[in-house]
């Protein structure tokens, strides 16, 4: 028999505590990221939620606008129980709160890069962290501008794709979710020589000096060999964290705009980014999920899962007195 008086609703704008974990039915009540504290106040929080619904930068097929919907729709199934492999509430020691959506006036594009990273600077500034969903790849360019000015230029990348995006673009105000490291290294905000890119398996003549494990090297070696090599090109700088969720094979991820054959699985993925322990993850981002071709949720509960565990990652350096 169920103990019903342990159930709440509604937390995301019910309960005054933001810390802890909520057993909530997975089918009803307020969707913000995993039952989090939908506020604007930032005072206090150590991890800020937001989306970024933009996909006015894209190749192919849109969508990615209902990106942050779709992952914050999933993760109702996530928040239910402790996540695994960790075993612990990361909620319990680590304030995080969803700040809900960054506003964009897609009708003005050419103001969007400055408010994606006003966006960033707002939050940034209460000295919290970011985990951001989008939208199309391109807002990382606008975030990474935030957050070297915070932290400090230029910043180690850790870039998970099946695409480089460092294709040329010279126009300081095009909106193109292909070559925004492109443009992150010649601004100086990234440092190619302590960056790296993992399952990468679509060619370009110029990676711009950024490392690159691409999706074969990967298959071929296995996940403890890219966290090793990870550790040894990122080592302690601060790390900027950004998935493309067409990095997994679209078996794992058909929800997304640019899907490319022979990616990884998300067991793979998972297992990497677990292990990141020692990596100083300094903002975070997942992006390219596109809920119109998403089949089951596929792609967005495995950006729920993503995001999950980046929190748990970030939860377990602060118990380990490392945030």
């Amino acid at each position: 028999m169920t103990d019903n008086s342990q159930i709440k609703i509604n937390g995301a704008i019910a309960r005054e505590n933001p810390h802890g974990m909520l057993r909530e039915p997975t089918f009803s009540g307020v969707l913000s990221f995993m039952r989090r504290n939908y506020s604007k106040d930032i005072a206090g929080a150590e991890l800020v939620i937001s989306g970024v619904p933009l996909d006015l930068a894209v190749s192919y097929r849109s969508g990615a606008r209902f990106g942050p919907q779709g992952i914050r729709l999933a993760s109702a199934e996530v928040a239910s129980l402790k996540p695994y492999p960790w075993g612990f509430d990361p909620f319990e020691n680590l304030a995080v709160i969803d700040f809900g959506d960054c506003y964009l006036d897609v009708h003005n594009p050419m103001t969007i890069h400055e408010a994606i990273a006003d966006h960033a600077r707002h939050i940034l500034a209460s000295g919290a962290r970011m985990l951001t969903f989008g939208g199309d790849h391109y807002i990382s360019y606008p975030l990474l501008k935030a957050h070297a000015e915070k932290f400090g230029a230029p910043l180690a990348l850790i870039h998970f794709d099946a695409h480089s995006d460092t294709w040329p673009d010279n126009s300081p105000s095009s909106l193109n979710h292909g070559s925004m490291f492109y443009k992150a290294v010649q601004d100086g905000l990234i440092d190619p020589r302590h960056s790296v890119q993992i399952g990468i398996r679509t060619w370009n003549d110029d990676f711009m000096g950024i490392h690159v494990l691409d999706a074969t090297w990967v298959h071929r070696h296995g996940s403890d060999a890219v966290i090793a090599e990870v550790e040894r090109i990122v080592g302690d700088r601060p790390a900027y964290f950004t998935f493309d969720i067409d990095c997994l094979d679209p078996a794992y991820a058909p929800g997304t705009g640019t899907p490319v054959c022979g990616g990884l699985t998300t067991a793979q993925a998972l297992a990497i980014i677990r292990g990141f322990t020692a990596i100083n993850l300094i903002g975070m981002d997942i992006v390219e999920v596109s809920p119109p071709y998403d089949h089951s949720q596929i792609t967005a509960l495995a950006a729920a899962h993503i995001a999950c565990d980046l929190i748990c990652l970030l939860a377990k350096r602060k118990a380990d007195g490392l945030l």
